[in-house]
C-alpha cells in the first residue's frame, strides 16, 4: 500500500547548499536489477555498440512503447508531497551560484541511453536496437543516470531488464564526445517493477567509468580492422575469448593466445559532463526546463522533431492523473515533444544557464494531445516525492569502476 504522510508545511524556495530533508524510504520500496555485472558482460555490451563502425549505435530508433496518452485519461489531479521539499545539489555547484545568462546553454548531462529490445521485429528475431533519453545525476562516485522506468524495464515482454543497456552523453551521429557508458545496475521503486504503477516510471541506473576508442594507423572510426599495435591488446584466457561474442574488429588469436582490444579509460560521468541536482516534494505551478531529445510525428504526421540534436522547452507544472497508466500523481507541462525519443526528458528546475545545472525534478513518461487537434502539447513525469528520494538514496552511493 502505498504511503501517504501530512505535510505541514512548504518551504518557499530551494536550499542550493544543502539537504533540506532527507526523508527515509522502507527497504522493500527498492527494486534493483543487474545491467551488466562483470568488466566482461561490460566489455560485451561496449562492443556491440561500437562494433562495425558503431553501425548500432547510428541504426538505432527511438523507442516509442507505452508514449502516447489519449487525452480523455488525462485530467488534473492532486500529487501530494509525502514530507518536507527538499534537494541535493547538483556537481560542481554545491555552492549557490548566483550568476545569470539570457541564452538557454543546453546541459551536457543529457543524451541518449540506448538498448536493445528482445524479440526484435527483424526475420530472425535480431533484437532491435532503440533509443530513449536520460541525464546524468548527482550521486557519490559520480556514476548515476536518471531516466524514464521503461526505458530500462522491460514492460512488453516482463523480462526483467532491457539489455545491452549504454548512457552516450552529447550523442549526435555516431560521435561519442564524452564516452559511452555502460549500465552496471539498475533501480526503481517495486511498485513500478512488479506492478508497472505508472506514478512510480523512473528508474536510477550507475555506470561504469567512460569508454573511449582511440584509433590506430589501419583503422578508421571505431575498430572493425584489428590493430597491429601490441599494447592496444590485452590478454584473456580461452575461456573468456569463446564466451563472448565479441565482434571480430575487438579480439584476436596469436597463436595458442586470446586477446581483446583495449578501450580507453573515460574517467567517471560526473567528472566528464557534470550531474544534475535532484528536487523533490515541491510545489506544482514552478517553471521547468525540459531537456531530451524528441523525434517522430504529432498525431496529424507532422513531423516537427528528428531526435538527432538535444531540444528544450519551458513551462509551469501542474497537477495531472492518467488512470490508463494507473498514475494517479502526476505533473505534466505544457510542451509540443513528441513521444518517440523524448521519453526520459530532464526536467530541470531553477536550470542556471551559464553553470548549466539546475535540479532534476521530473523525467517525461509519457506525451499526450490534450486539446485534440491532432498535435502533442503536453509532457507528464511522475511526481519526484519522498519514496523517489528512497530509491535514489539506494543508487546514489554505489560504486562501479572501470572496465577499460
Amino acid at each position: 500500500m502505498k504511503r501517504t504522510l501530512a505535510l505541514g508545511g512548504v518551504a518557499a524556495g530551494l536550499l542550493a547548499t544543502a539537504l533540506v530533508s532527507q526523508p527515509a524510504s522502507a527497504v522493500s520500496d527498492v527494486a534493483s536489477d543487474p545491467l551488466a555485472t562483470s568488466g566482461i558482460a561490460a566489455y560485451n555490451v561496449a562492443a556491440f555498440w561500437l562494433g562495425n563502425q558503431a553501425e548500432n549505435l547510428i541504426g538505432a530508433t527511438p523507442y516509442n512503447v507505452e508514449t502516447k496518452v489519449a487525452a480523455k485519461h488525462v485530467s488534473t489531479g492532486g500529487p501530494a508531497a509525502d514530507s518536507k521539499p527538499g534537494v541535493v545539489p547538483a556537481i560542481g555547484d554545491e555552492k549557490k551560484s548566483t550568476s545569470t545568462s539570457k541564452n538557454v546553454n543546453l546541459p551536457k548531462t543529457t543524451g541518449k541511453v540506448f538498448f536493445t529490445v528482445p524479440d526484435g521485429s527483424d526475420e530472425g528475431s535480431k533484437p532491435d536496437p532503440r533509443w530513449c533519453t536520460a541525464t546524468s545525476l548527482q550521486s557519490t562516485y559520480r556514476n548515476l543516470v536518471a531516466t524514464a522506468g521503461h526505458c530500462v524495464y522491460d514492460t512488453e515482454t516482463n523480462s526483467a531488464t532491457l539489455d545491452q543497456w549504454v548512457f552516450v552523453p552529447g550523442y549526435y551521429q555516431g560521435k561519442l564526445p564524452w564516452g559511452l557508458y555502460v549500465g552496471k545496475q539498475a533501480f526503481t521503486h517495486y511498485d513500478y517493477d512488479v506492478y508497472e504503477d505508472g506514478d512510480r516510471d523512473y528508474a536510477f541506473v550507475t555506470v561504469y567509468n567512460g569508454l573511449k576508442y582511440v584509433p590506430r594507423p589501419g583503422e578508421t572510426g571505431t575498430p572493425y580492422v584489428p590493430s597491429v599495435t601490441p599494447t592496444d591488446w590485452k590478454e584473456v584466457t580461452p575461456e573468456i575469448y569463446n564466451s563472448t561474442n565479441i565482434w571480430q574488429g575487438f579480439k584476436k588469436k596469436d597463436g595458442d593466445k586470446y586477446y581483446f582490444r583495449k578501450f580507453t579509460d573515460a574517467g567517471r560521468l560526473g567528472d566528464n559532463v557534470g550531474g544534475q541536482g535532484l528536487a523533490y516534494n515541491q510545489k506544482l505551478g514552478k517553471n521547468v526546463f525540459v531537456f531530451g531529445y524528441p523525434s517522430g510525428s504529432h498525431p496529424d504526421g507532422n513531423y516537427a522533431f528528428s531526435g538527432k540534436t538535444l531540444k528544450w522547452s519551458y513551462g509551469k507544472t501542474f497537477a495531472a492523473t492518467a488512470a490508463a497508466r494507473k498514475a494517479e500523481e502526476l505533473q505534466g507541462v505544457k510542451s509540443s515533444f513528441t513521444g518517440q525519443g523524448s521519453l526520459g526528458s530532464a526536467w530541470l528546475l531553477q536550470y542556471k544557464n551559464t553553470r548549466r545545472l539546475g535540479y532534476l525534478n521530473g523525467v517525461t513518461s509519457a506525451v499526450s494531445d490534450t486539446d485534440g487537434n491532432l498535435r502533442i502539447d503536453t509532457s507528464v513525469s511522475p511526481y519526484f516525492d519522498g519514496e523517489l528520494y528512497g530509491i535514489y538514496s539506494a543508487a546514489k552511493n554505489m560504486w562501479s569502476g572501470s572496465i577499460a
